[in-house]
């Protein structure tokens, strides 16, 4: 550990004598500190300080106590000592009483990265502190040290102060607004479709006001059952402006009331009362919400786009609803049961676009996830279920063109096609039509990534993050960009956190446990490989897990594990694996030949993911090959 005097260079020149009493002051302070965390002082340089700790975590602890007292002593009499500190843990070699070598070297370039009483450690610092200390720890990222080799991740110790002012709430955007579920208050619960085909009317048709944000129906109906109050739901989906309702039908008399409300002053900006009789909901609904809309047009200066066509009848439509909600859930259950609802609300409306447009993105998820979502006959044809998807988002394009979620179902498909400039336009068409369509800002990020554009996919993931907040599947892609930029360590924090809120979503185990394998701690890539079996279906679990497991054992040069899980998959190619699951396999493994062979089998099935060759550390032993470029001149992309 070094400590160092902040400015104190700086202040010798200037007032010598002051800085002579501060230099006394940090040293009858320090001293008996780092002795009651059985620190051993080591040796003063001027005045910094080099002490030698038997473990990281007391010298962590030791560093904060200083921090502490400082931060107290300058409190208490208007002191004026400010110090960082640095920490790296590392062999060192004996000289006397002094010690030398790397690990010395590296803390002491760590510690000029501290703020004025701040605490930086290492990466491997972190690795042995992150679950047994009280405060955050925030990465800083990869630094480079003056006469190190490569780069260090450095971390900060996150303290009480600093929290303070990241807890400074901060200003929210007013013309970022939720659309929270409108409350069914009828005497029948029978009703509640009403409430929730008006929510959805009303995010659809605000979102097709300029200027405004709105947040998807993904994240605001985790609010459906209200536990909590208007500012915390503010704060957690960082709205400035929220939209409440209810619904109340009695007889053949139908009751709308909506309320616009600032998040942070909790003021009411307009509260409206409309009166219908119940003749057509799809006219009131769309009346309603577009007087709704008028009135936010107006309140915010905004312009408003033409909406699309909606629903005929109104069975279609909330089958429709339905399905769109198990969709977003991403799981083999919710996706293969919002197919059956698509297909069913075209059943009864074969004109109703939007119900061809998430039949489409069924397909389009099932034909991308065949090996962990599908596993039934009539969908381990990948390339026929693409066909039914294309197919689907082309009948919704014939329906209504100015469809968002059809243009970017199309989009999807073509990526999957590798077909990238043409998904490009009809993503960029999507969100011109709708700029708050969480899904288009989602699939979009992926093609980018795919085609070597990673700074603009992380904005475009982050992008969609903002407008859906909550949705599970957007939060791991999140954590994917992350990790294939390098920011490892962030990429398992977004992981953690999306466990905590959704232990049930099985993919974030399968990301984690990569992550972990990456940084070298091998158990938790075991345990996340087991939470990844369990959390499947029992049809692709123990395939899925040993797919997994193959990459585990091969990265850790545990070759004959490996090897045979990969000849136990092998005959499922094409069933409950891929080619390019076993080409993953291979590179983990770093056997090359095998590698390039199964990664043509993927690149003749379209079943391939660009993206991870280009960033993956997964392709770290196979990247250098020669043969590794020609992969994307067959895929007809640049690398």
């Amino acid at each position: 550990m070094f400590t160092d005097i902040v400015g104190y260079a700086a202040l010798t020149q200037q007032k010598e004598s002051e800085a002579l009493q501060i230099l006394e002051q940090h040293r009858e302070l320090l001293r008996p500190i780092f002795a009651k965390h059985r620190g051993r002082e080591v040796k003063t340089i001027g005045d910094a300080f080099l002490v030698e700790f038997g473990s990281a975590l007391e010298a962590t602890l030791c560093a904060v106590d200083v921090q502490n007292s400082v931060h107290s002593l300058n409190l208490e009499r208007g002191g004026k000592l400010q110090v960082r500190i640095g920490i790296h843990v590392g062999d060192v070699v004996r000289q006397g009483d002094d010690v030398l070598g790397d690990a010395v070297n590296i803390s002491s370039r760590i510690y000029p990265l501290a703020e004025s009483g701040g605490v930086c450690i290492s990466e491997q610092v972190y690795d042995q502190v992150k679950n047994k200390l009280e405060l955050p720890l925030v990465s800083l990222g990869e630094k480079s040290l003056k006469n190190v080799a490569g780069g260090v991740e450095v971390y900060r110790v996150s303290m009480p102060w600093d929290q303070e002012k990241e807890a400074a709430p901060p200003r929210l955007d007013k013309n970022r607004i939720a659309v929270l579920p409108f409350a069914n208050i009828s005497s029948d619960p029978n009703d509640e479709f009403l409430a929730d085909g008006m929510t959805e009317e009303m995010i659809s048709t605000a979102s097709s006001i300029k200027g405004l944000t709105l947040i998807a129906r993904t994240s605001v109906m985790r609010y459906k059952s209200p536990t909590k109050g208007i500012e915390e739901i503010g704060r957690e989906l960082q709205v400035g402006t929220v939209l409440e309702g209810s619904i109340q039908k009695a007889g053949n008399k139908l009751r709308i009331t909506a309320q616009l409300i600032d998040v942070e002053s909790l003021g009411h900006l307009w509260v409206q009362r409309y009166d219908r009789e119940m003749d057509d909901i799809f006219k009131i609904q769309d009346d309603i919400a577009g007087k709704i809309a008028e009135a936010l047009r107006v309140r915010f200066k905004a312009t408003q786009e033409p909406v699309g066509k909606h629903a005929e009848n109104i069975e279609a439509y909330t089958l429709y609803l339905k399905g769109r909600s198990l969709w977003n859930k991403w799981d083999r259950e919710g996706v293969l049961g919002s197919l059956k609802l698509f297909q069913e609300a075209i059943k009864i409306d074969p004109y109703y676009a939007r119900a061809y447009s998430g039949l489409a993105d069924a397909y389009s998820v099932v034909a991308e996830r065949t090996y962990s979502i599908a596993a039934e006959r009539d969908f381990v044809d990948r390339a026929d279920t693409l066909v039914r998807a294309k197919q689907a988002a082309m009948k919704a394009l014939e329906l209504d063109d100015t469809l968002a979620e059809a243009h970017a179902s199309l989009g999807g498909i073509l990526r999957q096609e590798l077909r990238y400039e043409e998904a490009l336009r009809e993503f960029r068409r999507a969100i011109e039509l709708n700029p708050s369509y969480a899904t288009a800002h989602r699939w979009f990020s992926a093609c980018l990534g795919n085609m070597g554009r990673i700074e603009e996919s992380t904005e475009e993931i982050e992008e969609a993050r903002e407008l859906d907040p909550l949705s599970p599947v957007i939060t791991l892609n999140v954590g994917e960009t992350y990790a294939n930029n390098g920011r490892i360590d962030e990429a398992i924090v977004v992981y953690d956190k999306l466990i905590k809120n959704e232990p049930a979503f099985p993919f974030s185990y399968w990301h984690r446990a990569l992550c972990f394998m990456f940084k070298g701690m091998k158990e938790k890539a075991y345990t996340d490989a087991d939470a990844w079996g369990k959390s499947l279906p029992v049809e692709v679990a123990e395939a899925a897990r040993k797919d997994l497991l193959a990459k585990i054992h091969g990265w850790f040069g545990e070759r004959e594990k490996a090897l045979i899980m990969i000849e136990e998959l092998i005959p499922k190619v094409g069933t409950l694996t891929s080619a390019f699951d076993i080409a993953e396999c291979y590179a983990a493994l770093g056997d090359r030949d095998k590698f390039f062979r199964w990664i043509d089998r993927a690149i003749f099935a379209k079943g391939i993911d660009p993206v991870n060759l280009r960033y993956s550390h997964l392709y770290d032993r196979v990247r250098e090959d020669p043969r590794f470029p020609e992969i994307f001149k067959k895929l007809g992309l640049s690398y």
